[in-house]
């Protein structure tokens, strides 16, 4: 994964698009353009910038590599209207639809923790 991939995917976490976002911590979009397009990756003080952000560690901005002092690595406790506005944008959502997304939810869960036993 690129660097460029790893920040989208942190910005779509958060319901926001990569530009916007780099703006927010005063970057230009043309900065985010050339991440996508050479593959490069921001200098060291950028990079803090980022994680500061984003609340996480450089080297997991960097690598993707979690540690226990990120607190991207630790366990939240998501409420339901947590998952109803992520998933629809708090839009309406039938209560079936909802259930659905809840069971998949705990079978992600379920999955990952016998993956990483």
């Amino acid at each position: 994964m690129t660097f460029y991939d790893r920040f989208v995917t942190l910005c779509a976490n958060r319901g926001k698009n990569p530009s916007p976002v780099a703006v927010e911590i005063g970057l230009t979009k043309s900065t985010v353009s050339n991440w996508k397009k050479r593959g490069t990756s921001p200098t060291d003080a950028t990079a803090q910038r980022i994680a500061d952000y984003f609340g996480i560690s450089v080297e997991h901005l960097m690598d993707g590599v979690q540690n226990e002092k990120d607190p991207a690595a630790k366990s939240r406790e998501v409420s339901d209207d947590d998952l109803k506005f992520a998933l629809f944008g708090g839009g309406p959502v039938s209560d079936a639809q909802f259930e659905e997304v809840k069971r998949f939810a705990q079978f992600v869960k379920e999955r990952d923790a016998i993956e990483n036993k």
